[in-house]
C-alpha cells in the first residue's frame, strides 16, 4: 500500500523522491551500463547478455546485487548501445508469486524490443539521440483543441500519396500527404491508438486474427516496432526510435500535436495461465491486483490490472509518462481504463490517489494534456465527472445524450408519433455539461464525442440498428449492445434515395452538434467522409480494408468533408462555441459564454418546456467576450423532429441581424451569408440545425 512516505515521492511538489526507485532500467556510464531492476519479493535476479546471433548467452550472464528498497543492481561493460539481454528472477513459492528462474524475462524500462521466437522478446540497450532541430511542442490552447483519434496504421496505409514503403509507418504518417489532410481539415492534435509495444493474444491467433487496436502492452517505453518501416526495422530498434522521433517533429513543425492512448491499467500477460513475459515473473505479488490467495482481481476485463497501489507500479506508470513527454516529446495522454489506475490497496477509486495527482502535478509533465477514460469494469468503475482538476475526461454521457437526441429519439417517434423526452438534456451537454463537471474544471474538462475507435462508425451509426461482428470469431457476441443507432429503414447499404439523403442529415446533425458544442471535440478519423466497417462495432480484431481508412471516395462524401470543415473553421473564429468557464448568472465571466435559450416562436424558454417531449425545438445563444479576443455572440437553431417547423427569431438587445452562417439541411456547405432581422421567420426542415452570428 501506498505510505504517507509513497506519497511524497510520488507528489513532485514536496521536491521529495526515493532514491531507491530512481534511474530504473539501464544508465549508461563510463564503465558501460548499469542495470536497476524492482522486485522486492525475489530473492535472485540475474542478467542475461546475447551475442548478435542470439543463441550464445550461457556464459554471459551476472548476477545484480540488492541496492535497497528492493532494487537489484548490476553494472557491466557488457550493457552497451546495441546489446540484447533479458533477466531471470527466482524466488519464494507462495500465493502470488510465480518466478520461474528457466523464463527469461523483459525488462520493465526497456526502451527497445526485439525478437527472440514466439512469445520470446529481447530488451536493447538504447543510447537514444536525436536532433529535434529546435522544433518546440505546439502548446495549442485547450479551447481550440480539436483532436482527431485515429489508428497509426489504418490512417496512411491505403493513401495513394504516401509512398508503399511508408503505407502503415510513423513516417507514413508524417509524409506531406497526411500533414495536408489534417491542416486542410483544421484538426489540432492526433491522438493515436496505442503505440507502445503490444502483442496479439494466442486466441485471437488460433483463429487467424490479430489483435490490431493494441490495447496488449508488453512493454511502456518501446515503440510497437511493426509500426516501422522495413528500413529502420532493418536498423534495429535505434533506428525505429529515430523514426517515431522524426514522425513527431515533422508534425510538430506543421503545428499539430501528437496525443498517445496509453495502456497502463493492464498487460499482455493476461489471466494466471497466460504468458509470462516481464512483470508477472519479476514480482506478480506486487505488480498486479491479486486477493490474499493470490487470485487476480481484474477490473479490466483483460485478465489482469496493474496495482498502482504499490510503490513500483506507480512508479513505473510515472516514469513512462515522463519518458514520452520529455525524450519522445509526446503533447499528451489518453489513459485507457484510467478508474483502474486510482484504485487503492482496497481496491476502491479515489480521485485523490497518489499516482493521479502525482500526474497532473508532476513539473517534467506540465503543458501535457492528461485525458481520463473514466471507467473500468470493477465495482465503482463507472467515474465520469470525478476526476480532479488537472484532467479532461471522455464524456460518455455527451455521447449518449446526442446519440439519443438525433437517432433513438427519432427511430422511437416514428413508431410511437412522439419523441420519448424533451431537450433539456441534449442543451446541458450542447453547452458544457455543466451538471457532469464542477465550476472550478469548466467546460473544458469534456471531452466531446459521438463515436471513437470502439463502436460504430458515424457511417454505421446512421446505417445499423444492431451490431454485426460475426468475422470477430466471437458468434457475434462481443461489442456493445447497446449503441443508441438508428438505420433510418433499412439495414445496411440500400440504393434507396429518401433513406440515404435522410442518413447524410443525420450524420450533419451528429457532426454540427459535435463541433459546436462548448468543450473539446474529438473527431473519430474518417467521419469526416463517412468510412464504414460495414456494421461491425468492435472491429479490434481486424488489420485489413475493414479497417484502415479508404482514401477514395464519392461526391457526398466529399461534400460532407467540405462540412466538417466549415463548421471547424467557425469553431475557430467565433469563441462564444468555446468558452473557457461556466458562465454566472447575471455576472461578467472572462472567458465564459452567457447563454440565453429561447423557443421556436423566439421566447425565452420556459421550464414545463425544458422536459416537455412535444418540445424539441430551441435557439441557442451564446455570447463570449475572451480575454484575448473580441466579442463575439451566435445564434445556433435546433430542430430534433422529423416534421418542419417556422422558427422566429429572438429580439435582443443590441442585435440588429443575424447573419447566417450554416445549415445542417444543405447537402454543400453554403457559401451565401444570409442576413435576416429579429422577428424574422426561417422555415427549418425536419431534424435539423442552423447557425447564425449576430450583428
Amino acid at each position: 500500500m501506498l505510505s504517507p512516505e509513497s506519497l511524497a515521492a510520488l507528489a513532485p511538489r514536496s521536491g521529495l523522491l526515493r532514491s531507491e526507485l530512481d534511474d530504473l532500467g539501464v544508465t549508461l556510464g563510463p564503465d558501460g551500463g548499469t542495470l536497476r531492476v524492482w522486485a522486492a519479493n525475489a530473492g535472485e535476479v540475474e542478467l542475461v547478455l546475447f551475442d548478435d546471433s542470439d543463441l550464445d548467452w550461457s556464459t554471459d550472464t551476472m548476477p545484480l546485487q540488492p541496492a535497497g528498497g528492493g532494487v537489484w543492481s548490476v553494472t557491466t561493460p557488457g550493457l552497451r548501445p546495441g546489446a540484447r539481454y533479458a533477466i531471470r528472477v527466482d524466488g519464494p513459492h507462495g500465493p502470488g508469486n510465480m518466478f520461474n528462474p528457466g523464463t527469461l524475462l523483459v525488462e520493465p524500462y526497456s526502451k527497445g524490443l526485439v525478437s527472440g521466437g514466439f512469445e520470446d522478446w529481447r530488451s536493447v540497450v538504447i543510447e537514444g539521440g536525436f536532433d529535434w532541430g529546435g522544433v518546440a511542442k505546439p502548446a495549442v490552447p485547450m479551447d481550440r483543441t480539436v483532436i482527431y483519434e485515429g489508428h497509426l496504421k489504418g490512417l496512411s496505409k491505403r493513401h495513394p500519396a504516401v509512398p508503399p514503403a511508408l503505407h502503415g509507418t510513423y513516417a507514413g504518417l508524417a509524409h506531406p500527404a497526411m500533414i495536408d489532410h489534417f491542416l486542410t481539415l483544421g484538426v489540432t492534435s492526433i491522438e493515436l491508438l496505442p503505440v507502445h509495444a503490444f502483442a496479439t493474444e494466442p486466441r485471437l491467433l488460433q483463429h487467424g486474427l490479430t489483435n490490431y487496436w493494441g490495447y496488449n502492452s508488453l512493454n511502456f517505453f518501446t515503440p510497437h516496432g511493426a509500426y516501422a518501416t522495413e528500413e529502420s526495422r532493418r536498423g534495429g530498434p535505434e533506428a525505429i526510435l529515430r523514426e517515431f522521433k522524426g514522425m513527431v517533429r515533422l508534425l510538430h513543425e506543421a503545428g499539430l500535436e501528437v496525443i498517445l492512448d496509453v495502456v497502463y491499467n493492464h498487460t499482455s500477460e493476461e489471466g494466471i495461465g497466460g504468458p509470462r513475459t516481464s512483470l508477472r515473473g519479476i514480482d506478480n505479488r506486487s505488480y498486479y491486483r491479486q486477493d490474499q490467495d493470490g487470485v487476480y482481481i481484474d477490473v479490466t476485463g483483460c485478465g489482469n490490472s496493474v496495482d498502482t497501489s504499490t510503490d513500483a507500479a506507480s512508479r513505473l506508470v510515472l516514469d513512462s509518462l515522463r519518458y514520452w513527454a520529455n525524450d519522445m516529446q509526446i503533447d499528451g495522454f489518453r489513459l485507457d481504463l484510467a478508474v483502474t489506475l486510482g484504485r487503492d490497496a482496497a481496491h476502491t477509486f479515489t480521485p485523490e490517489h497518489p499516482l493521479l495527482r502525482a500526474i497532473v502535478e508532476d513539473p517534467a509533465l506540465a503543458g501535457v494534456k492528461k485525458i481520463a477514460e473514466p471507467w473500468d469494469v470493477g465495482m465503482g468503475g463507472w467515474q465520469t465527472g470525478n476526476f480532479g482538476e488537472g484532467w479532461l475526461e471522455w464524456n460518455d454521457r455527451y455521447r449518449d445524450r446526442v446519440r439519443n437526441f438525433w437517432l433513438s429519439d427519432v427511430d422511437y417517434a416514428r413508431r410511437a408519433s412522439a419523441a420519448p423526452v424533451g431537450i433539456g438534456g441534449f442543451a446541458t451537454r450542447l453547452s458544457g455539461s455543466s451538471n457532469t463537471f464542477s465550476a472550478e474544471r469548466g467546460p473544458l474538462a469534456s471531452v466531446n464525442f459521438v463515436t471513437a475507435h470502439d463502436g460504430f462508425t458515424l457511417n454505421d451509426l446512421v446505417s445499423y440498428d444492431v451490431k454485426h461482428n460475426l468475422g470477430n470469431g466471437e458468434q457475434n457476441r462481443d461489442g456493445a449492445d447497446t449503441n443508441r443507432s438508428f438505420n433510418h429503414g433499412a439495414e445496411g447499404p440500400t440504393s434507396d434515395e429518401g433513406i440515404l439523403a435522410t442518413r447524410r442529415k443525420a450524420m450533419r446533425n451528429l457532426l454540427g452538434t459535435l463541433l459546436l458544442s462548448a468543450g473539446v471535440p474529438m473527431l473519430s478519423a474518417g467521419d469526416e467522409f463517412a468510412r464504414t466497417q460495414r456494421g461491425n462495432n468492435n472491429a479490434y480484431c481486424h488489420d485489413s480494408p475493414l479497417t484502415w481508412i479508404s482514401w477514395e471516395h464519392a461526391p457526398w462524401q466529399d461534400d460532407l468533408f467540405a462540412h466538417v470543415r466549415r463548421l471547424l473553421e467557425l469553431r475557430r473564429e467565433n469563441p462564444a462555441l468555446r468558452p473557457s468557464r461556466f458562465a454566472k448568472l447575471n455576472e461578467h465571466t472572462p472567458s465564459a459564454s452567457v447563454m440565453q435559450w429561447y423557443d421556436q416562436n423566439g421566447r425565452t424558454m420556459s421550464i414545463e418546456q425544458w422536459t416537455d417531449p412535444s418540445s424539441r425545438t430551441l435557439q441557442y445563444v451564446a455570447a463570449s467576450t475572451p480575454e484575448h479576443e473580441e466579442f463575439n455572440r451566435i445564434l445556433l437553431m435546433v430542430h430534433g423532429n422529423e416534421h418542419p417547423v417556422d422558427v422566429t427569431l429572438p429580439r435582443i438587445d443590441g442585435v440588429a441581424t443575424f447573419v447566417s452562417l450554416w445549415s445542417s439541411a444543405d447537402e454543400t456547405p453554403s457559401d451565401t451569408h444570409a442576413q435576416l432581422r429579429p422577428g424574422d421567420t426561417v422555415a427549418l426542415p425536419g431534424t435539423s440545425m442552423r447557425l447564425f452570428r449576430t450583428g
